[in-house]
């Protein structure tokens, strides 16, 4: 429809035109250009019709052909007369350039005649056809050029393209006079207001404008702004590109070519006198880069910069960011690396990550001048001061500020270091996580890219380190130098004199310990240690890793890297506090490092912290027995916990450790490392030290380990069964289930807690897992069962005497004390604490036969000869005892055999110690025995009961079961008779010929009875002459 409306304007217009080239009977001027009608005179918006247009014409028309004879002057014109005597020096008449600049210029401050600004306007349109650009053209742009050297601005565009080429020392460039150099870029710079007035890029961008900036105003530069804001749509033509490309590589060398910034910052420039150093050439005060750094300059000062300025600044700091080419040293001198290791990545910034990344990743495979080129940008684009700047960094890491950094406010410089906070953590991404290191690289190698930094710091440096301004450099005190000689400063006592302000210590801090992410972001480090770290830390791949395995070799470093490790090192164990919390946070609460480390150690394996925390405490211990003190796990993890777990920390108490917490690393405690050093190497080779893992390895082959490690070892599980929170491996994969399960319970009851949830559907089968280690651990030795032997402190000497007595502190038991506990159970001689705890022992090895030790060390061949498939799938419903006690005739080992019917003799006492037989009675119980309470075999009589009284039904599954177990019991009669009268009145009882025998029983009791009254009348009469006595 748009399009339908501007045909008959577009019509209307070329009358006009046609009839003022018939009435001045000349070709030239506005009739040239058929085109013209879209591009209305005044800079009125396009397809608009000024209702003065055919007398501006006619004033225009008067001068046109005095415009192609030699001496024409816009001074003569009499439609400007008036506004050039009034607002443009004389000496400038003379030049046309000089009266279009000044009047150019002045109509942004005052009104000039409409006829005048039409003639204006028409000039700079057919600026393109004065001969001193076509003799160059011919010579420059011959080979790019048509024929028509007059065709819609390419000779101008040509031009521009040249002097793009020049600079960039491009192969085959021509170079172009300073003069013309200055009318080319004077040209450009009066087209800037309004896209109609560079024809090249109209007729390149005319559909673009349309698709992307419809309803974009014309004038004022708005056009070009917005086809830059879409350059690199997917949508955007290839030539329209070109041509916005073009336009921007001259803005970057003359920012008066961008009107929008020309025109916000004019005053701010002027302010700051960023345009008026007269020992600097004109071509780079010019220059869009100068601008930047000046008026950065003036905010990093704290000036006042005009947010219209400051927008402006924004829009082409990201454009430098975006596009790589606008900047003539990166296309210059990263040429070759471009070609081999960034080709085809040319949009959004990708080229510079690259070039970024390759010079991060290994500093020879990019050359110097790159690299400076690289470093000048970033300071240019500033992309420190606001993330958005760069817009690689702001797509990839969106989802992270979302989420992790949601509190801060948008374009806060304090994204980036709260983008550092969480390197390496769950809310990261990768692709993020690359971005933000590829920048870090850089702005770590000069102090004055990180705003927050600067602003804190920039009274000290210049007191102490003597720095000049932001954009000055200073050839004795380079940029990566000055981050040394604060941080040299910041802890100095008052005696030492020249300390850092409170503020600027605690941001020396907080960029100490992001720069513990990666050794790459410390460049005096990296320089110093770059072949310690070849040598010994090669294989040091993931985060962190490089600065431990640094530390870890403290004493093999060359003397110029230890040196550097160790003042690294010794400084930031001045500040542990820092990461855990933000640095003003931690400065405000006055928090101590030595009570905060001892809070931490001593919290270590509370349930509440987190595991990260836990690793990097440990790390810190570690590294305080080699007296040097800072690790990044601690950095990274502590946030959270320092504030849960250590919130009234007082100031200056004194650092001290009494003790390390052992049960996470083994190297933690020397005497128990050397112990088994030999073990380790034999057992554990290939297990890693971190989260307890030899500690489990040398645990799992107990039985191999020499005496003295064996007795360690064995002193360690003690401590951690009477303590489960000094468990690392359990608290670490159960943290989950004891919140869910025990978050009430005392630590010491936490394995108590979890082994009654142990068969919940809720638990964890990790978690599920160990707790059945830690099960049968405490079954193989009573003395590492804390509440087993505490229940039974008087039954085991009574019982289990004879064991005792063969027992050494460097032997363990191997379950033979609760053996005979067990045996006991069965004959109800135990004391109630005691039985009630080996009735879970009993009920838990039912179910597993692995917690029963003494069956698992005698039967082990038979399990797997006779029940392998239900050793197998491990469902711990005591299957493999039921598959023993089925095939106990198949067993020829008599301790095996021993066992197994052991077994059956602990099922008579209590039921629920057969899980086959009570699974299958589970019914007929309820039924039938639900009044009889559990224990002493009292149940198990009530089914024996029912099963001969023909009156009842049982269940087909139980009666089978009940059935068989009888008829097992009675071989266990015969194999192993009764080795006492307790356990011969068991045998009786659970007997299914009991009311037969004790008929018996009471018959032949009844019998002696009578014989003996019958007896004593006849061996012992009394005479009467006895009684008479």
């Amino acid at each position: 429809m748009a399009e339908c409306i501007r045909v008959p304007l577009l019509l209307l217009l070329m009358c006009i035109l046609l009839s003022v080239r018939l009435i001045l009977g000349d070709n030239n001027g506005v009739g040239k250009h058929p085109s013209y009608g879209d591009n209305p005179p005044g800079g009125l918006v396009p397809g608009v019709i000024n209702p003065v247009a055919p007398e501006k014409n006619q004033g225009a028309g008067a001068s046109m052909p005095r415009r192609r004879s030699a001496g024409w002057k816009l001074a003569e014109e009499a439609v400007c007369r008036d506004d050039l005597t009034r607002l443009c020096p004389k000496h400038s008449w003379n030049n046309n350039l000089a009266v279009l600049e000044c009047l150019q210029d002045k109509k942004e401050e005052t009104e000039i005649a409409a006829e005048c600004n039409h003639l204006l306007w028409n000039y700079k349109l057919n600026l393109t056809t004065d001969p001193k650009f076509e003799s160059v053209a011919v010579e420059v742009c011959k080979t790019t050029i048509s024929e028509d050297i007059h065709s819609q601005g390419e000779v101008i565009a040509c031009l521009e393209k040249g002097l793009v080429r020049e600079a960039e020392e491009q192969r085959g460039a021509h170079v172009i006079k300073d003069d013309c150099k200055k009318s080319i870029m004077r040209v450009a710079e009066l087209s800037s207001d309004d896209f109609h007035l560079d024809r090249y890029l109209y007729f390149a961008c005319r559909d673009d404008r349309e698709r992307f900036c419809e309803n974009t105003l014309a004038g004022e530069g708005r056009v070009y702004k917005c086809l830059f804001n879409h350059k690199f749509e997917e949508a955007m033509s290839e030539r329209c590109r070109e041509a916005l490309t073009t336009r921007q590589k001259l803005i970057a060398q003359d920012y008066k070519v961008s009107y929008s910034l020309a025109k916000a910052c004019k005053s701010d420039l002027r302010k700051y006198r960023c345009s008026t150093d007269t020992n600097m050439p004109r071509a780079r005060e010019a220059r869009l880069s100068y601008l930047l750094l000046c008026l950065e300059s003036a905010v990093h000062r704290g000036r006042v910069v005009s947010g219209q300025c400051q927008g402006e600044m924004m829009d082409y700091r990201r454009m430098l960011m975006e596009d790589f080419s606008l900047s003539p040293e990166i296309v210059l001198h990263c040429r070759s690396e471009i070609e081999s290791h960034c080709s085809g990545l040319h949009r959004k910034g990708r080229t510079l990550h690259c070039l970024m990344g390759v010079g991060r990743g290994d500093a020879s495979a990019i050359d110097p001048n790159c690299q400076r080129a690289l470093q000048t940008l970033i300071q240019e684009a500033d992309p420190g001061a606001d993330y958005r700047i760069d817009r690689a960094l702001n797509e990839a890491c969106e989802s992270v500020i979302q989420t992790a950094c949601k509190h801060i406010r948008n374009g806060d410089p304090m994204i980036l270091s709260c983008l550092m906070e969480h390197l390496y953590t769950e809310k990261m991404v990768e692709d993020c996580e690359h971005r933000l290191l590829e920048l870090q690289y850089f702005i770590a190698r000069d102090w004055k890219l990180d705003p927050i930094l600067y602003k804190k710091c920039q009274g000290d440096a210049s007191r102490i380190c003597h720095t000049h301004g932001w954009n000055e450099t200073n050839e004795m005190m380079p940029p990566g130098a000055i981050f040394s000689c604060l941080y040299r400063h910041a802890y100095r006592s008052v005696e030492q004199g020249r300390r850092l302000s409170r503020d600027c210590k605690v941001e020396v801090q907080r960029i100490l310990h992001q720069r513990a992410l990666d050794v790459k972001l410390d460049p005096e480090l990296q320089k110093r240690c770059m072949t310690d770290l070849g040598k010994w830390c090669s294989e040091k791949t993931e985060p962190g890793q490089e600065l431990e395995c640094l530390q870890d070799h403290l004493e093999d470093l060359m003397s110029e890297c230890r040196e550097m490790v160790g003042n690294l090192t010794e400084l930031e164990s001045e500040v542990p506090a820092t990461p855990a919390a933000d640095p003003r946070e931690v400065a405000d609460n006055q928090i101590d490092t030595g009570d905060l480390m001892e809070c931490l150690v001593q919290n270590k394996h509370q349930k509440e912290m987190n595991e990260k925390c836990v690793v990097g405490v440990t790390h810190f211990q570690l590294i305080q027995i080699k007296d040097f003190r800072f690790s990044y796990k601690f950095k990274t993890a502590c946030k959270e916990d320092v504030l849960k777990l250590c919130p009234n920390i007082k100031k200056k108490a004194q650092i001290h450790f009494t003790e390390y917490v052992t049960s996470e690393d083994i190297r933690l405690e020397p005497e128990l490392y050397d112990s088994c050093k030999q073990d380790i190497t034999k057992l554990c080779p290939n297990v890693a030290y971190g989260n307890a893992q030899v500690i489990e390895c040398l645990k799992e082959n107990k039985r191999f380990l020499n005496s003295r490690c064996h007795q360690r070892i064995f002193n360690l599980q003690q401590v951690e069964m009477a303590e489960p929170e000094l468990d690392y491996q359990l608290m670490r994969v159960c943290k989950h289930m004891i919140k869910r399960f025990c978050p009430d319970s005392e630590p010491k009851n936490v394995l108590q807690c979890l082994k009654q949830n142990k068969n919940s559907e809720l638990m964890d089968p990790k978690c599920k897992q160990m707790i059945t280690k830690r099960q049968i651990t405490q079954n193989t030795d009573y003395r590492l069962n804390p509440v087993l032997r505490k229940a039974c402190k008087a039954d085991i000497p009574k019982f289990c005497q004879s064991i005792l007595n063969k027992a050494t502190a460097e032997t363990e038991l191997e379950g033979q004390v609760i053996a005979c506990l067990k045996l006991k159970y069965a004959d109800q001689r135990l004391s109630s604490d005691c039985e009630d705890q080996i009735q879970i022992i009993l009920q838990e090895s039912a179910l597993d036969y692995r917690l029963d030790p003494q069956l698992q060390l005698h039967c082990t061949q038979e399990i797997t000869q006779l029940c392998a498939e239900e050793a197998a799938a491990q469902e711990q419903t005591g299957q493999v005892e039921e598959c023993l006690k089925v095939n106990l005739l198949k067993i020829k080992s008599e301790p095996c055999k021993k066992e197994v019917l052991n077994i059956l003799k602990e099922s008579k006492a209590d039921i629920f110690v057969d899980p086959v037989l009570h699974t299958a009675c589970a019914l007929d119980i309820k039924h039938h025995c639900a009044a009889i309470p559990p224990g002493r075999g009292r149940q198990m009589s009530c089914l024996m009961e029912a099963l001969q009284d023909k009156r009842v039904r049982l269940q087909p599954e139980c009666k089978k079961r009940l059935q068989d177990r009888i008829d097992m019991w009675s071989y266990a009669a015969k194999v192993a008779p009764a080795e006492g009268f307790s356990d011969l009145a068991m045998q009786v009882m659970t007997s299914p010929s009991k009311n037969y025998i004790l008929t018996v029983i009471c018959a032949g009791v009844a019998l002696l009875f009578l014989m003996g009254l019958l007896c004593g009348r006849f061996t012992k009469r009394v005479t009467q002459e006895l009684k008479d006595r």
